[in-house]
């Protein structure tokens, strides 16, 4: 026999081990020595079966061609061919194919039945494709003509939107001359055509980098940068978003895409980022740019310049944006609305661009890359710094003060350079107020830490008390009260460390509530009452007065809720000192003494920080609906909801969630919702509290009103992440408690609990000393066994979890035993290889049943004679081995008890399990006397 004849023998020999790997190779080399054709053929079909098997479908039709291509009749070859073809959606081809099987064999069912489907198949999508083709072309028309009935064009251009998101639609939009169709809808001018031809656009982007690089090119980054910069809130919104989905389409990484043809392409897109980055960056110290505009730019380099995960090593997007924009980036941070030449801004631009730099400053990665960011902004103030024109200065120190809330610490570098203090305090003597104004806000962010405090104390509480002693002027008055509450809070909590005298901190805080409940003034300035309030009310007299009043609060709390989000950060602020949800270190009383000996200073405790007066505080911030503010501050999809602004949220949130009793206020105000986006983002700190916030309300509400739709599926990562011997008992013990009730509820939330790789975790608490945690975790447990997943792994050999179950059922702790039971007793009933494994695992097991059977617990003992039902039922074996025991004598002392409603379903599983003895021949029935 030649070698291609035993190569191919043992290539069917593997084929039929299912060992398709080496039937590949042996067909490959068989191939390489045969000589005659029909050989090659029969080679060629088998490699494709081969190829089918493992679902290599392009290779599977290309070996089958090669067969055709010798015997244009066989058969085997063209089913093949078929069935890869249809698997590679080339319906047509696949047709023919089958067809010409059909023709060769036509009592073939098997041929005749997939000769049905296919055609079948064809028919749906070309119905699909002529009607959607006709649809697109029939919503541009209506939308198109100007005369249409305006319910008309509403309806078209919602159905286009739609149509846009779905990847059939988008493509048939594309083929049909769609892109230059809405770029004519874009210029009608019409802000609702407009509208609906941007958020089509965003459909058709979305995940496809193919039709994101037509789309960008067709449209022009410079038109779309333009139509972004108009003063239409809804508009420039809707092409940021646009311009997002670019961004996220063209950075995507090895996405699989439906490109049909466009495989073959190649696209680079770095070209196209940058040039986007560059636009941005243009766009900013633009005067044609509106504030809305501004923002948007701002917003988007925030989110696609730094990077996300300080693991990746490349930074080269912010060292492309430092050298080709940090200029741009500071003049925007140094403008001030009062000046005759101040670009368009909105009341979030300013603190968006300190945000920026900060973000930038973060993400560099040595000294060097440092120093440049440091002297590209010295040399930009240095450039401003001019006696002679106090407008030019006015730009400068206003610029010292956006770095002071981006990256303080080089925020305070620049404050040393030469000149700097000079001028401010020239600002503060100056006759206009707009120099005041500057200088005032400017020392204000100049003392943020402890020890800069000290220093301004000593230079700059003087000229603070001057300017607020003699201005009339409102607004400088307030701030420069707002920078003597921000020096006199430099202490923190701690109250002996006042900076001024007694009573002097209520009697400024008073002032700043009566501006902040002022609607005469300017929003603007009474933003900074709440700034003054944030440094106060870490004097708890302070916010026990505060929260006391209602008028002040509401004032607050609307404040939080206009488009002005540079308020955020200081409002958090206020709650988290309110409701005393900061860190506070534990004061060890052996250091206590020691520091005292030492003449050390000892932090002491406000008598009103005691838990009683917070808990106080927390139940009015409630009722003054403090939680509809902090939903309405979570939404602000805005760089200026920082990572340090969630976290003080997710303080609040778990200080408000503390009593049990508030919970469902919480719920109905939309804090279940907002507690999800603080739990996935932000910092790890924050992350914690606002699981344990979520853990807290899943564990005792009903997961379909506290979380409706889909959005309960999200609350599980956060609650497993708490299953963390890190985290302290109660976060353990509350997050075990949300996934009890969570996992009582479906097995949808049973399947993401366990996707969540949560069941070791639970596992091992299971194991746990601890009394509550141990039970907690095995009602958790009881529940989840409903799975048939978790089941399997009670099933699976080598392990002890079976045992552990038994064990738990023996303790002595009724609520452990209760859930250990009755986890039991539903892994018995599901499987009779479980019943037998429950005699095996440990000696104890009779004592252990014998023990349920007779609780003085109803629960208990009904399930653990349910676990005996189901033993009985199980085997005739294991019926005898419980005959043989004490529990004949347990089960018929119950079953001959006087029926009693309470305990009815007791008295049944006794009797149903000694009927079943009965039937097994293993004890008689008593005969009547």
């Amino acid at each position: 026999m030649d070698n291609a004849v035993q190569l191919k023998e043992a290539g069917n020999q593997y084929f039929q081990a299912n060992d398709y790997e080496n039937a590949i190779k042996s067909y490959s080399k068989a191939l390489d020595d045969a000589k005659d054709k029909s050989l090659q053929a029969v080679l060629y079909r088998n490699r494709a079966a081969c190829f089918l098997k493992k679902e290599n479908y392009t290779q599977a039709a290309s070996d089958a061609s090669r067969a055709i291509d010798i015997n244009a009749s066989d058969i085997k070859a063209l089913y093949r061919r078929s069935q890869a073809l249809e698997k590679l959606g080339k319906l047509d081809q696949a047709f023919k194919d089958i067809q010409r099987c059909a023709t060769i064999e036509p009592r073939n069912k098997n041929f005749q039945e997939t000769l049905r489907r296919l055609g079948a198949h064809i028919q749906e999508k070309l119905r699909v494709q002529f009607s959607t083709d006709a649809r697109v072309q029939q919503m541009f028309e209506i939308l198109l003509d100007e005369k249409s009935e305006k319910e008309k064009r509403e309806k078209a251009a919602n159905n286009l939107i739609v149509l846009g998101r779905e990847e059939a639609g988008a493509e048939r939009i594309f083929q049909n001359n769609g892109l230059n169709l809405l770029v004519r809808l874009i210029e009608t001018k019409s802000p609702e055509l407009i509208l609906a031809a941007v958020r089509t656009l965003s459909g058709m982007c979305t995940g496809h980098k193919a039709r994101a690089t037509a789309v960008l090119h067709v449209l022009g980054i410079n038109n779309i940068c333009l139509w972004m910069s108009i003063d239409h809130e809804e508009i420039s919104l809707a092409v940021s978003n646009l311009l997002q989905a670019l961004i996220d389409s063209l950075a995507a990484e090895g996405k699989n895409e439906e490109h049909g043809k466009e495989d073959a392409l190649v696209l680079d897109t770095k070209k196209d980022l940058k040039a986007i980055t560059m636009h941005l960056l243009n766009m900013l110290p633009s005067k044609k740019v509106s504030g809305q505009g501004r923002d948007r730019a701002l917003n988007l380099l925030n989110k696609n310049v730094p990077r996300k995960d300080m693991r990746i090593h490349d930074n080269s997007r912010t060292l492309f944006v430092i050298d080709n924009g940090l200029k741009k980036i500071l003049k925007v941070a140094g403008q001030n609305p009062d000046m005759p030449n101040c670009l368009p801004l909105t009341e979030n631009t300013q603190l968006t661009a300190s945000v920026l730099l900060n973000k930038l400053y973060d993400d560099l990665r040595c000294d060097p890359e440092r120093e440049n960011f440091r002297l590209t902004c010295e040399d930009y103030i240095k450039s401003n710094i001019n006696p002679q024109d106090m407008d030019k200065t006015v730009h400068a120190i206003q610029t010292v003060s956006g770095v002071l809330q981006g990256p303080f610490d080089l925020g305070n570098q620049l404050l040393g350079m030469k000149g700097v203090m000079e001028m401010m305090v020239a600002l503060c003597g100056s006759e206009r107020e707009i120099d005041q104004l500057v200088a005032v806000e400017a020392l204000i962010h100049a003392s943020t830490k402890l020890s800069r405090a000290t220093f301004v104390i000593t230079n700059g509480v003087t000229l603070l008390k001057e300017m607020y002693k003699k201005t009339q002027n409102e607004k400088i008055k307030i701030r420069a009260l707002v920078g003597l509450c921000k020096l006199g809070s430099a202490g923190g909590t701690d109250y002996g460390l006042r900076q001024f005298a007694e009573g002097s901190t209520e009697k400024l805080a008073r002032q700043c509530r009566k501006w902040l409940c002022n609607p005469a003034i300017d929003t603007r300035t009474r933003k900074w009452a709440v700034e003054g309030l944030a440094y106060l009310t870490l004097d708890a007299d302070v916010k026990d007065d505060f929260v006391e009043d209602e008028v002040a609060l509401q004032a607050m709390f609307e404040l939080a809720k206009t488009t002005d989000k540079t308020i955020l950060y200081s409002v958090a602020l206020v709650l988290v000192n309110c409701t005393n949800s900061y860190d506070v270190k534990e004061i060890v009383p052996e250091l206590v003494q020691l520091a005292k000996f030492s003449k050390q200073h000892v932090p002491e405790e406000h008598p009103k920080d005691k838990k009683d007066f917070v808990t106080k505080r927390v139940k009015r911030l409630i009722t003054a609906g403090v939680t509809s503010a902090l939903v309405c501050m979570v939404k602000a999809d805005s760089a200026i909801l920082t990572d340090q602004t969630k976290e003080l949220l997710a303080r609040v949130f778990l200080a408000l969630c503390e009593d049990a009793k508030d919970r469902g206020t919480i719920v109905a105000q939309g804090g279940g919702k907002a507690l999800i986006p603080l739990a996935l983002e932000g910092t790890e700190v924050g992350k914690i509290k606002a699981s344990h916030a979520l853990a807290k309300i899943a564990a005792i509400s009903n997961p379909d009103i506290a979380f409706p739709g889909e959005r309960v599926y999200e609350v599980v990562r956060p609650l497993v992440g708490l299953l963390n011997t890190e985290r302290d008992g109660l976060q353990n013990y509350e997050a075990l408690m949300g996934l009890t009730n969570f996992s009582g509820r479906s097995d949808k939330l049973r399947q993401k609990i366990i996707k969540e790789k949560a069941l070791p975790d639970i596992e091992n608490y299971m194991f746990e000393n601890h009394d509550q945690l141990r039970q907690a975790a095995t009602e958790c447990m009881c529940n989840l066994v409903v799975n048939k997943e978790v089941q399997e792994r009670f099933i699976a050999d080598g392990n002890d979890r079976l045992k552990l179950v038994v064990l738990l059922c023996g303790e002595d702790d009724d609520k452990v035993q209760n859930a250990a039971a009755g986890a039991l007793a539903m892994l018995t009933a599901a499987h009779k290889k479980l019943c037998h494994k429950l005699t095996e695992v440990t000696t104890q097991w009779l004592e252990i049943l014998q023990r349920l059977c007779i609780h003085d617990k109803v629960d208990i003992q009904h399930r653990g004679l349910v676990i005996v039902y189901n033993l009985i039922h199980a085997d005739h074996e294991l019926a005898k081995k419980l005959v043989g025991s004490e529990m004949l004598e347990i089960l018929t002392i119950i079953g001959k008890q006087a029926d009693d409603p309470k305990r009815q379903h007791v008295l049944n599983v006794a009797r149903e399990c000694l009927v079943k003895c009965m039937d097994y021949g293993l004890i008689k029935p008593v005969s009547p006397p």
